[in-house]
């Protein structure tokens, strides 16, 4: 017999770790979940207060995918909603997307609640805006080659180096040796500002400054190789610039230009 109502599976991110990061759709998800799903080691268990009193709960970390696939097959069978929670934002080295995949052949409605990605947390925490005018306007998220999933050809850390802009470094803290050696050879300078965060958001958080030239030595004397995410480029040392969208020279929908100041922006090849 057919359940009554549809099963459904809501992929949630959980942020990088902090419960109080939690979007409100996320907590309303965990709270109607008949099901949670959740991988302990990465997210904080005050998550799991927005869960219901009869919710079953189970840790991620024990099962296969195929594990977790069984659940969802129960789900449709059985009309349960489960709430699989992800750390950081779920399109992000998630393993979400073979799921979402699984999911579509079993026939089971799904939805990707989006979480705060740890390189976003990271830089709040650091007090650092990574795009800074004339600086760096782009963001490369990435990790190094090498370790259990390869990396396509062209995604060296030190191909995107080559940019000079701001990086996010995921999954690299037990090989911070060649992290620094890709840095280099992609043309970062040693006096290049890294932030390095451990643990971002949690209690035992550490968060501690260095450069390219210091880092490997860096993540050795705080013993790091797991749940450690860089910050690289000029924009964490930048200072003294400004943006145009709020100078009194650029004009929008809302707001006129001052002519002089409009006349100084375009002296300086500015877009108004």
């Amino acid at each position: 017999m057919a359940a009554a109502t549809p099963g459904k599976v809501t992929f949630v991110g959980a942020g990088p770790g902090a419960a109080d990061l939690l979007t409100f759709r996320a907590a309303r998800a965990i709270a109607e979940a008949d099901v949670v799903i959740w991988a302990a080691s990465l997210v904080q268990a005050e998550v799991l207060d927005h869960a219901h009193e009869g919710a079953e709960i189970l840790d991620s970390a024990a099962m296969s995918l195929e594990d977790v696939v069984a659940v969802y097959e129960r789900a449709r069978a059985e009309g349960l909603k489960v709430a699989r929670i992800h750390s950081g934002d779920p399109a992000l080295w998630g393993g979400t997307q073979e799921q979402l995949d699984r999911c579509d052949a079993l026939g089971i409605e799904t939805e990707v609640v989006p979480g705060v990605s740890s390189f976003s947390a990271v830089a709040a925490i650091a007090r650092r805006e990574l795009t800074i005018p004339e600086v760096a306007q782009s963001v490369v998220l990435t990790r190094l080659g090498g370790g259990k999933t390869p990396m396509p050809p062209g995604e060296e850390v030190r191909e995107f180096a080559r940019h000079g802009t701001t990086m996010a470094v995921f999954l690299s803290a037990a090989r911070s040796g060649q992290l620094v050696r890709e840095l280099l050879e992609g043309g970062y300078p040693t006096s290049t500002p890294v932030v390095v965060a451990y643990q971002a958001t949690w209690p035992e958080e550490l968060v501690v400054r260095c450069t390219v030239e210091t880092l490997e030595e860096t993540v050795k004397e705080h013993k790091l190789w797991k749940h450690t995410l860089f910050l690289v480029g000029p924009a964490l040392g930048a200072h003294g610039t400004r943006s145009h969208l709020y100078h009194p020279g650029h004009f929008h929908g809302y707001r006129k230009a001052d002519p002089e100041a409009r006349k100084a922006l375009r002296a300086r090849g500015a877009s108004t």
